[in-house]
């Protein structure tokens, strides 16, 4: 057998389902290879758009899949995934050409330390031995990204060693990776944690995206009935309990966490989404339980001395909340009030918010968009936003209500992957047989990204409603006319005058769509925009993708918030 074909029986033994690529020299025989053993290639047109593609298949489904890449820019192209992954602690395995090992050294074609280069972004970064190993790297590959905190794991393939060949009776074939080994916390701590939680008087449950990925959605929905507790969730932890639950107070997330007395963190970590866990947005004497599976986490940011670590597995260790939880009584007054409070609070913006979406005339804003989506979308339809104020708008007004059902920039704040977010997600979606379309929401900044792989979203018949919300720039845009008096009829060059933030106000995305033969709809006002949503959903899944270009107002903004998104430190 050569190289190309013992990898790709390999990665099909280690249950790898998806290659997510861009080929060229050496990878081109491998991804017939791989399609020839039951793998299935998705090809893209860039390596960045690959990764992350891939990225999200390992978040939705627990398991790799495998980004490939040709040798030099191609991997240099995919560290922008695997970082990304990296750093949201999700399973990725990039694959990657390299020129042929004799000439190493020697200038060799797109020649490049890529192992070394890996490294920093991985859990596993090598090139395997020898031809006869490579079963066994390719199953350490899968153990290694998905055990403990998931990751990424990098092999390198000289061009050699996937031409090469040798006798298959000489290959070590390797056993299917399992599932990663359920582990479960210390039970004095167990019971610790819900007497700290009664003993409160301002308890909050946090859910993070660990909640989702570890399908710990069952026991986290047990614990909050059981408990009564408020709970608000991160933004990828969003659906692990359905946001119109009669607990969930996201709408007053200010109040919540900077009054809570004891905090449980679920899957989430005190980084920057949660402002470190540190005053204003914390109180300074918080107690914080923290669940994870990684040890090191425990404790990271945690002020207090009087903190509860619970070491194990998300949906493990939460079972075990609700079994020690479940012979309590939590009948606690304090806890009543508290929870009325923070509703009222929820209540109240819930008002103002529904107020900016009362129709007006053109342009649109953010909110009157979104009440547009909310109205026509199904429920349950699988979300991906991307940008800067769609994404954080759209994510409190559009709700969720089952676990990894919105994918978005994530902890890493990463731009582009949108796009490549809503292939993956439409994949599965459809190889899950749901019948749900996947809504890509993004501002024209981020749609620009990787606005190309619309090309592949139409190849594949995706059933993808991309809609592109254009404000003309980033965070804030321009007008056509005033654009006219400061770049044409100004006398000063476009690159002295204009804003930095602003894009091309004529820009016209829905004609990408309508160049690769999906429908385009340009819509300006919001009874164009129902007519548009409702002509997607009603298209059969297998037409595959279209675009809605909704134009805004270019000075649209969100409400104005009581504290800054980003914490900054003060010198």
């Amino acid at each position: 057998m050569d190289g190309g074909a013992i990898l790709a029986r390999s990665l099909v033994d280690q249950g790898v389902e998806y290659v997510f690529g861009v080929v060229g020299f050496p990878v081109i025989d491998f991804a017939v290879a791989a399609q020839h053993a039951g793998l299935k290639y998705i090809g893209m047109r860039n390596e960045q758009a690959a990764s992350y593609a891939a990225s999200a298949m390992g978040y939705l489904t627990g398991r790799p899949a495998v980004c490939l890449v040709v040798s030099g820019p191609g991997l240099v192209h995919a560290l922008a995934g695997m970082a990304n992954a990296a750093v949201n602690c999700w399973p990725l395995i990039v694959v990657g050409g390299a020129g042929e090992s004799a000439q190493e050294e020697m200038g060799a074609f797109q020649e490049f330390p890529q192992v070394h280069a890996s490294r920093p972004y991985c859990k596993l970064a090598a090139r395997p031995s020898s031809l006869q190993a490579i079963p066994l790297y390719v199953e350490k590959a899968v153990r290694t990204c998905t055990f403990g905190r998931p990751g990424v794991s990098y092999l390198d393939f000289p061009a050699d060693m996937l031409s090469g060949t040798c006798p298959e009776d000489g290959i070590r074939w390797s056993l299917r990776c399992p599932a990663p080994p359920v582990c479960q916390a210390d039970s004095a701590d167990v019971a610790t944690a819900i007497r700290t939680l009664r003993q409160a008087k301002k308890p909050l449950i946090i859910v993070g995206k660990g909640a989702a990925y570890g399908r710990a959605e069952v026991a986290t929905q047990g614990l909050i009935d059981v408990t009564r507790i408020p709970f608000l969730a991160t933004p990828m932890g969003k659906g692990v309990v359905a946001d119109d639950h009669p607990h969930c107070v996201a709408a007053a997330r200010s109040k919540a966490l900077s009054q809570a007395d004891v905090i449980l963190l679920l899957g989430a970590r005190l980084n920057w989404i949660l402002h470190f866990g540190q005053p204003p947005r914390f109180r300074q004497d918080v107690q914080v339980i923290q669940v994870d599976i990684c040890p090191e986490e425990l404790g990271n940011n945690c002020w207090s001395s009087q903190c509860v670590r619970l070491h194990g597995s998300i949906a493990a260790v939460t079972k075990q909340l609700v079994s020690e939880a479940g012979g309590t009584s939590w009948q606690v007054p304090g806890h009543r009030l508290w929870a009325d409070e923070l509703k009222s609070i929820a209540n109240e913006k819930e008002s103002g918010r529904q107020a900016m979406e009362r129709p007006t005339a053109p342009p649109m804003s953010y909110y009157q968009v979104f009440a547009e989506v909310r109205a026509v979308i199904p429920r349950d339809c699988a979300m991906v936003s991307e940008g800067a104020n769609t994404m954080d708008i759209s994510r409190s007004t559009l709700p969720c209500c089952r676990p990894r059902q919105r994918l978005d920039a994530g902890t890493f704040g990463t731009m582009g992957v949108g796009v490549g977010f809503a292939i993956a997600s439409a994949l599965h979606e459809t190889d899950a047989k749901t019948g749900r379309h996947v809504l890509c929401v993004q501002g024209d900044s981020a749609f620009g990204f990787s606005a190309m792989e619309l090309e592949v979203a139409c190849r594949y018949s995706l059933p993808i409603i991309f809609l592109v919300v254009n404000n003309n720039g980033i965070s804030l845009g321009t007008t056509q006319s005033l654009w006219k008096d400061m770049v044409t009829d100004g006398g000063v060059h476009p690159a002295r005058s204009a804003p930095p933030t602003s894009l091309l106000p004529s820009a016209r995305y829905e004609k990408i769509a309508e160049a690769f033969g999906a429908p385009g709809y340009y819509v300006q006002t919001t009874a164009e925009l129902r007519t548009a949503l409702q002509r997607a959903v009603k298209r059969p899944l297998a037409d595959g993708p279209c675009l809605i270009h909704a134009a805004i107002d270019p000075l649209a903004s969100r409400i104005a918030q009581e504290h800054n998104w980003l914490t900054l430190s003060k010198l």
